[in-house]
């Protein structure tokens, strides 16, 4: 829960090139032995592609944890030479010339283009670490050093909250108050919102329940811009708050996307669009 509060906003995604992978299957454990694989067939020595293409697929899956093996090497020849003659019969019949087509070959070139600038624009532009610490500091503190385990019930209208508190007052159970809620994640669970940090409500709910002693329940109603809550305060326990390096890498992320976001609108103004 608490590491969902600093979850990462994910840097911009840009699609690449489509290009087949060739992945070796592996036998599952403790699944039965397979048969030998057939050994790979032995390339033809023809190659219809540049070497540049193959070293780059080359480093490129090495990169992803492939092993290079000679098994890796032929299918990446056969890939190259079979997207090679492909190409051949596409142009054959004249597909390169729509309109359509040119369009997307142009904006794959593009996408290649635009990752490669923000990947290097990105390097040359890191989140200072103070920054990074600062941002950790103000979130750990938006959160708190307690957690709460709380039911609630919630309705339009004050009056029905009040005749809740009165219920609970004469001894009547939550779990069974709690079917009147108009909360659909809560109703059914006896009104129980599990373990959370203040942080995570709004301000109202949370004043109140932060001011409610354990196994107690809000004497008047709180109302929020959703309607009128009762709140039970089941138990507390000290925020498990997760240390600054377990968490850098998030926020670094997070962090990265707003600044490239922030980049982004400045280029755009700053050439008028």
């Amino acid at each position: 829960m608490i590491k969902q509060a600093i979850a990462a906003v994910a840097l911009v995604a840009l699609a690449g090139l489509p290009v087949a992978y060739a992945q070796t299957k592996g036998t599952a454990k403790g699944a039965a032995a397979a048969a030998p694989a057939a050994p790979a067939a032995p390339s033809s020595g023809k190659e219809l592609y540049p070497k540049a293409y193959f070293d780059f697929l080359l480093k490129e899956r090495i990169s992803q944890n492939q092993p290079d093996t000679p098994e890796l090497r032929n299918a990446l020849r056969e890939e190259l030479n079979t997207r090679e003659l492909l190409v051949r019969e596409a142009k054959k019949k004249g597909i390169e010339k729509s309109a359509d087509i040119k369009n997307q070959m142009d904006l794959a070139a593009q996408t290649v283009l635009v990752r490669a600038y923000v990947t290097e624009w990105v390097k040359d532009n890191p989140v200072p670490d103070a920054a990074l610490r600062k941002e950790y500091d103000q979130i750990k503190s938006q959160i708190g050093d307690k957690e709460y385990k709380v039911r609630h019930i919630l309705v339009e209208k004050e009056g029905d909250a009040k005749e809740i508190v009165i219920a609970l007052q004469n001894g009547d159970r939550f779990e069974k108050l709690a079917e009147r809620s108009k909360d659909p994640g809560s109703k059914d669970k006896g009104g129980d919102l599990d373990w959370n940090a203040p942080g995570n409500f709004v301000k109202p709910f949370s004043d109140a329940m932060v001011a409610t002693p354990k196994g107690k329940f809000t004497a008047q109603p709180v109302q929020t811009q959703f309607g009128w809550h009762v709140i039970m305060v089941e138990d507390v326990r000290d925020a498990k708050i997760p240390a600054y390096e377990e968490v850098k890498p998030q926020l670094q992320q997070r962090m990265q996307a707003q600044i490239l976001d922030q980049y982004f609108k400045e280029l755009r103004t700053k050439n008028g669009v």
